[in-house]
């Protein structure tokens, strides 16, 4: 599988050698504004070869695997609960995979909890706004009322 490298703000990627660790961090100015995919090819001072995909996200996104749980409060007073797996989380959001479709709009809130698979097993209590919908695929942003949350900075760091 080839290894994601994220561009910085200041248009630079950091390389490391599978083979001995070795970094290198340089300038990818060329490529941090192209639409599609990019692979680069790195060749290590060790002398091993290896390639490595670019990703332009202006954040890091952590996949995982995490059980939980939503509850939906609708703008007529409908509401509706169910069981989801977070699939990735980053600072400003979560991406989503409930248990079956729902018929949820751009803009609607989800309550979420789930557990990190930390030591401590951190229980997250979010209120997340629904950014995108593809089936039951659910793309959220941590809504503006929520506090930073310490734990999930921590977790997105080890």
């Amino acid at each position: 599988m080839t290894d994601r490298v994220f561009i910085t703000r200041d248009d630079t990627a950091t390389f490391i050698c599978p083979k001995c660790g070795n970094t290198t961090t340089a300038d990818v100015s060329q490529y941090a504004y192209l639409t599609k995919r990019v692979r680069v090819k790195c060749v290590c001072s060790c002398g091993e070869r290896f390639e490595v995909i670019l990703e332009k996200r202006k954040q890091y996104r952590k996949k995982t695997n995490l059980p939980g749980s939503f509850v939906y409060y609708g703008q007529k007073g409908e509401m509706d609960k169910g069981l989801m797996t977070v699939l990735d989380i980053s600072s400003n959001g979560l991406k989503l995979k409930l248990n079956e479709a729902r018929d949820f709009r751009v803009g609607d809130i989800l309550k979420v909890e789930f557990q990190l698979d930390d030591k401590r097993r951190t229980p997250i209590r979010k209120k997340v706004i629904i950014r995108n919908i593809n089936k039951n695929m659910v793309g959220t942003a941590f809504s503006p009322h929520e506090a930073e949350d310490p734990a999930l900075g921590f977790y997105l760091l080890s």
